[in-house]
């Protein structure tokens, strides 16, 4: 086979040892090595399409030449090596052998400059995964899985389909709550997929009781790593089920152990971050209507590429919101409150060239009640005017005009549902009917919902369902619906000064994976 040599192999399965110890207290075993593990070519590979991420090529920084680095990396002893990787605080054992060294070779040799591309990305994304594994309760190392996984490329993917930052299959994905669609692929989102590969984890360390084996599992598949142990006779030690792994999880988890070694010790290296232009301070807009990226490009002067980075789930460059599914915009934070003032000319920026909604207007001329069709008023039709009172809503307004909310939207022009109190209304109702509907405006909201058969108290229920459980103490308390893929963590977010810890412990919540859509959680009490 190309690339097999011989080589002396040495096995060090936890790294308690000093120097002077190796000696004396390791086995040395003669084995096949193959040098063309696929775990570097795809190392390789993401390395190489991480050059291509906008940020990337717009960071300013040069990287100063680093001189006779292979020969820096070739002097050091496996010692000094060894002992650099015994102080890393680590709670997953961290051996060391000849293929981890030449990982650290790799690193830190011919790839150094890619990997200063990935230490400018680390200054971003690493303390996202700091709190996500620490929200649940995972050991913080885990964090470089990301490095061979992906080399930090939200947009990665592999020969086999694997996808992201945390490379999920697709099955993986959807297991782990990820919507995958033609618009939005959550695999490619850096903060959902932190949050599922952190679940992925912990269900593989709850089963194996053992972080190298979940590691493994992790690459693999927990069925390779049990039909290694049951052809190895029930062993539990990565390193004696070794040869019963598939070839590309062998190397997998000494290159984990080498990229924990290289991003602890980077500048020992002389390897510096490349600094990214990734706006480290963002935020987050939730979106209720479809929207495309060049829209939000074009009025706030952004570059779509630096959107698309940022915001990299979106498959078409759309994004699908709705009222009863928004999905998140991520933005700079200075462009924040720039997208607020200006979000009426965002959504209107050549709406008709994006979202053509003529195409839905072709034969068959009969159409269902979801069609995007608004019926123009006929002659037949009379203009009246509503003012908005602290309390309507369009659904209401709809009920009470016997109109539907999607013409109320399109008549007035507006967008997700959002109307204000004074806000004047144009409704069209049959001109034999006007006198009946002209009456509405002056009428009390009891008189209204009385029209239509509903009291007051009935409606008032109805109204609250959304935002509140009526059997709960709904007065002295903030409370909030859970949407599809909430977590604690995201909701908490929303609320300044509140924490995922003041969510569980408001709503006795022990176990944080059982919250469901739809739930109500208590926030805060009501100041």
């Amino acid at each position: 086979m190309k690339g097999i040599k011989r080589v002396v192999f040495i096995f060090i399965p936890y790294l308690i040892l000093t120097g002077s110890a190796i000696a004396q207290q390791t086995d040395s075993i003669d084995i096949a090595f193959d040098d063309t593990l696929g775990i570097e070519s795809n190392f390789d590979a993401n390395l190489d399409s991480v050059a291509n991420l906008w940020y990337v090529g717009e960071s300013v920084d040069t990287i100063e030449a680093v001189t006779e680095i292979d020969d820096m990396v070739t002097e050091l002893s496996d010692e000094i090596l060894i002992n650099r990787i015994n102080i890393i605080p680590s709670i997953i054992p961290l051996s060391y052998n000849t293929i981890v060294r030449r990982y650290i070779e790799m690193y830190s040799g011919k790839r150094a400059e890619l990997v200063c591309n990935m230490l400018g990305l680390a200054e971003y994304y690493f303390p996202i995964f700091d709190q996500i594994l620490d929200y649940y309760g995972l050991p913080n190392e885990l964090k470089y899985l990301s490095v061979i996984e992906s080399a930090l490329n939200p947009r990665a993917y592999s020969r086999a389909r694997a996808v992201g930052i945390w490379q999920f299959m697709y099955g993986t994905g959807k297991i782990y709550g990820l919507t995958i669609n033609s618009y939005v692929d959550e695999r490619l989102d850096p903060l959902k997929s932190t949050h599922a590969a952190a679940r992925f984890l912990r269900d593989l360390h709850q089963r194996y009781d053992d972080w190298i084996l979940a590691i493994a599992a992790y690459n693999c598949g927990p069925g390779n790593v049990n039909r290694a142990i049951r052809r190895s006779g029930g062993k539990t030690n990565y390193w004696d089920l070794y040869f019963y792994l598939p070839r590309e999880t062998r190397g997998y988890v000494p290159a984990f152990i080498a990229a924990t070694y290289i991003m602890n010790y980077s500048e020992a290296h002389n390897l510096l971050p490349k600094s990214m232009d990734l706006s480290l301070q963002n935020d987050t807009i939730m979106i209720t209507d479809m929207l495309h990226l060049e829209q939000v490009s074009k009025v706030l002067d952004l570059p779509v590429k630096q959107l698309r980075d940022m915001n990299p789930q979106y498959r078409a460059d759309i994004i699908p919101g709705s009222v009863s599914n928004p999905f998140p915009l991520r933005l700079p934070e200075s462009y924040t409150l720039k997208f607020i003032d200006y979000q009426d000319s965002i959504f209107a920026y050549n709406d008709s060239v994006y979202f053509n909604r003529d195409k839905l207007l072709t034969s068959p001329t009969r159409y269902s009640k979801t069609t995007y069709y608004h019926k123009p008023p006929g002659d037949n039709m009379s203009k009246l005017y509503y003012t908005v009172k602290s309390g309507d809503n369009l659904g209401y307004i709809s009920e009470w005009y016997h109109v539907r909310i999607s013409d109320l939207r399109y008549w007035n022009n507006i967008r997700r549902n959002l109307i204000r109190s004074g806000q004047r209304l144009v409704i069209y109702v049959p001109k034999n009917k006007a006198s009946r509907y002209g009456k509405i405006n002056s009428m009390t909201f009891a008189e209204k919902q009385k029209m239509i058969g509903k009291d007051v108290t009935s409606a008032a229920q109805t109204a609250s369902v959304s935002r509140i459980p009526t059997n709960l103490d709904f007065k002295n308390y903030v409370y909030y619906t859970v949407r599809e893929g909430d977590t604690l963590w995201d909701i908490a977010k929303k609320y300044p000064g509140i924490s995922d810890e003041d969510i569980k412990r408001l709503n006795n919540i022990s176990d944080v994976s059982k919250i469901k859509p739809g739930q109500k959680l208590k926030i805060k009490p009501k100041s």
